[in-house]
């Protein structure tokens, strides 16, 4: 399921005010995405590699509460129906919203990701920790969010 399926709000349609006063707005340009999403519409949301490999999708969404700034998307990747599935905190900065195809990249091999720092939907890391946020963001290649962290 896309984001655009999951939309209960109407927040992705075309809004047709806008449309009829301006024909020059393209058919993607719907509601405030992909500039502005609404979270409960990308959980689910597939995510793939560069070679259209699927990767899995997104379960959940961590937000940072002392800066307000998404943090990662958690991956669930492998396993059959739920069954020995593994998940994955994924840095944000490191999926890439793919508006045509209506999913996420990860420039991240099958392979690769196997071999990711990952967690079992039983046993979560502790994601405020700056030795495992190192980690994770050291294998994606991005950089933690360094903005003032407030209480």
């Amino acid at each position: 399921m896309n984001y655009e399926e999951r939309d209960s709000f109407g927040i992705y349609a075309t809004n047709p005010t806008i449309a009829a006063v301006d024909d020059t707005v393209p058919e993607r340009n719907r509601g405030p995405g992909p500039y502005l999403m609404g979270a409960d519409t990308l959980l689910g949301n597939d995510v793939v590699n560069t070679s259209n490999e699927n990767l899995g999708d997104i379960k959940e969404i961590m937000l940072d509460m002392r800066t307000g700034h998404v943090s990662y998307a958690v991956l669930s990747f492998g396993g059959f129906l739920g069954m020995g599935e593994k998940l994955f905190a994924v840095p944000w900065d490191a999926l890439k919203l793919d508006t045509v195809n209506k999913n996420f990249v990860l420039d991240a091999s099958k392979d690769r990701l196997e071999n990711a720092p990952g967690f079992d939907k039983n046993d979560w890391p502790d994601m405020a920790d700056t030795t495992w946020e190192k980690g994770v963001h050291e294998f994606y290649g991005t950089q933690p969010y360094v903005g003032q962290r407030g209480n």
